[in-house]
C-alpha cells in the first residue's frame, strides 16, 4: 500500500500552484459563493496541461485521445499489455499499476487527471485526485453510488477544481439545437419525456470455478474498492464488469448519462421526488436485461413538473406518443407537439403542424469539442457544462433508478438530504463497503 506523501518544505515567497488553488477555494467557499468557474490561475493559451491518466484501453483509448495535444506525463493501468501499448506512444509518460501511488507521487508536478475506469473505480480515484488539487475529468455515470455523487460534487465545490464527466454526446450541435427548441416553448409545455436504449447489460450467474488472472492483470488492483473475488476468464475484465453491480449498474449505469443528459439539460431537472421500476426478478449478483424506470420531478420555477420514463434492454418500446421508434432516443412530449431526438437528429410531431418548421435563434454556443471544453477550462478558468454539480445530480438521478428496482417499490425520494423517505431499506444500495485502503470520505 503506498504511503502518504510527505509535503514538500516551500518557501512562503514562492507558493505552489496547488496552494494558490486551494487558498483561493478556501476564499470562495469563505464568502459563500461557488460557481463552476474555476479559482485556478490562467495558463497561457499555448501552455501544455501537465495531464495523468488511469485507464489506457478501450474508452480510456478515446479520452488519451481526447488530450494528447497536451503533456502526458503519467499512465496507470491494471493490465500491463495496455499500459506497455500506451507507454509506447507517450514516451516520456511515467508508469504505474496503482493509482493511488500515481498521484500520491505525481500531483504536485502535475494539472489534471483523466480517470477512464471500471465505476467501482470511479469516486476512489476522482476524490484522492481532487483533494491533491488535480483538475479532474471522469468518465460516465461519475459514481458507482450515489453517495459517491454527492461526495465528488462536494469535493470539487471545496477545491475549486475544474472538472467535467464524460458525456461526449453533450459537445455536439443536434443536443443544442434540441435544447433551444424545447426552452424555446416550441412544443409548448412539457410534462412527459420518454427516453430508451436498445441495449442490455445484465444477466448471468457467478462462475462456478476460479481461473488464475494471467501475468500482465494485477486483479487485486482491479478490484481495488471492491469485495475480494475469484478471478474467471472472461467474466469481469475487459467490459463484462458492467454486468455487475459489485462493479457496474448495468445498461441504466452505462446509457443514463447519455441519453437522460438531454432532459435534464433542456428542462433544467434536477433531483426527482419519487421513483418506481419494474423488471425481471431481481438477482443479487447480476443487473437486469430489461428495465422500466418512472421518475417524477417537481416544477423547477415556472416550469411543470415533469414524468420521465427510462426503458432499456428487452423493454424498450416500439412506439412512443403515437410514433414508431428507433431502437434508442428521447421523446419530449409537449402541449403543443412531440419531438423526437436521437444523438445526431431530431423530429417534430405532428409532421404536418411542423412542416413548415423555421428553428429558433442559436443561443447555445457550438461546443469546440468535449475534451477541448475541458482543457481550455483548465487553462483559463472557463465554465465547463458537464461540471461535477450538474453531472454529479444527472448521475444520482440515474442511480436511483436502479434503487427503486432492487428495493421494489416506489421511492419517495428527498433529494437534498439523499434520503428515501418511505424505504429505509433503501439506504443499503444509496452507499457501500469499501476493502481498506479504498475508502471513500465526505
Amino acid at each position: 500500500m503506498p504511503t502518504e506523501r510527505t509535503q514538500n518544505v516551500v518557501p512562503v515567497s514562492q507558493p505552489t500552484r496547488r496552494s494558490v488553488l486551494q487558498g483561493i477555494a478556501g476564499a470562495t467557499l469563505a464568502s459563500g459563493v461557488w460557481s463552476s468557474v474555476s479559482a485556478q490561475p490562467s495558463l497561457s493559451p499555448n501552455e501544455k496541461l501537465k495531464v495523468l491518466c488511469v485507464g489506457t484501453a478501450n474508452r480510456a483509448s478515446a479520452n488519451l485521445d481526447g488530450v494528447e495535444s497536451q503533456d502526458i506525463v503519467g499512465l496507470c493501468d491494471i493490465d500491463q499489455t495496455y499500459l506497455d501499448r500506451a507507454a509506447e506512444k507517450f514516451k516520456d509518460a511515467k508508469t504505474y499499476r496503482d493509482y493511488r501511488e500515481m498521484i500520491d507521487k505525481e500531483a504536485e508536478a502535475a494539472d489534471a487527471i483523466v480517470i477512464s475506469t471500471a465505476d467501482h473505480h470511479h469516486a476512489p480515484a476522482t476524490i484522492r485526485a481532487m483533494r491533491a488539487g488535480l483538475h479532474c475529468y471522469c468518465e460516465k455515470p461519475l459514481t458507482h453510488t450515489i453517495e459517491e455523487a454527492r461526495i465528488i460534487a462536494n469535493v470539487a465545490k471545496e477545491t475549486g477544481v475544474v472538472t467535467q464527466m464524460g458525456t461526449q454526446i453533450h459537445a455536439e450541435d443536434n443536443y443544442r439545437r434540441v435544447v433551444e427548441i424545447v426552452q424555446a416553448g416550441v412544443i409548448g409545455d412539457v410534462k412527459e419525456v420518454h427516453v430508451w436504449v436498445g441495449k442490455g447489460w445484465g444477466g448471468g450467474e457467478l462462475p462456478e470455478k476460479a481461473d488464475p488472472p494471467p501475468p500482465h492483470l494485477d486483479w487485486e488492483l482491479w478490484l481495488g474498492p471492491a469485495q475480494r473475488r475469484p478471478y474467471a476468464a472472461g467474466r469481469y475484465h475487459p467490459a463484462q464488469w458492467r454486468r455487475w453491480w459489485e462493479f457496474g449498474q448495468g445498461t441504466l449505469g452505462d446509457m443514463g448519462c447519455h441519453y437522460m443528459d438531454l432532459p435534464f439539460w433542456a428542462l433544467q431537472l434536477r433531483h426527482p421526488i419519487s421513483v418506481e421500476a419494474e423488471g425481471p426478478e431481481v438477482h443479487p449478483e447480476t443487473c437486469p436485461l430489461g428495465l422500466i424506470v418512472r421518475y417524477k420531478f417537481p416544477a423547477r420555477g415556472e416550469l411543470a413538473p415533469v414524468d420521465l420514463t427510462w426503458y432499456d434492454g428487452s423493454m424498450t418500446p416500439k412506439t412512443v406518443a403515437g410514433e414508431r421508434v428507433p431502437g434508442s432516443g428521447v421523446m419530449f412530449v409537449g402541449s403543443e407537439g412531440s419531438l423526437f431526438a436521437s444523438y445526431t437528429k431530431y423530429k417534430l410531431f405532428p409532421k404536418e403542424k411542423f412542416a413548415d418548421f423555421v428553428p429558433p435563434e442559436q443561443t447555445i454556443p457550438n461546443s469546440i469539442g468535449h475534451h477541448a471544453e475541458w482543457i481550455q477550462a483548465c487553462k483559463d478558468g472557463s465554465p465547463t457544462t458537464c461540471n461535477f454539480d450538474y453531472s454529479g445530480a444527472l448521475t444520482e438521478s440515474v442511480l436511483l433508478g436502479n434503487v427503486a428496482y432492487r428495493v421494489g417499490k416506489q421511492i419517495d425520494w428527498d433529494g437534498e438530504n439523499l434520503k428515501a423517505t418511505n424505504s429505509p431499506e433503501a439506504d443499503a444500495y444509496l452507499r457501500k463497503e469499501y476493502r481498506p485502503g479504498w475508502e471513500v470520505t465526505a
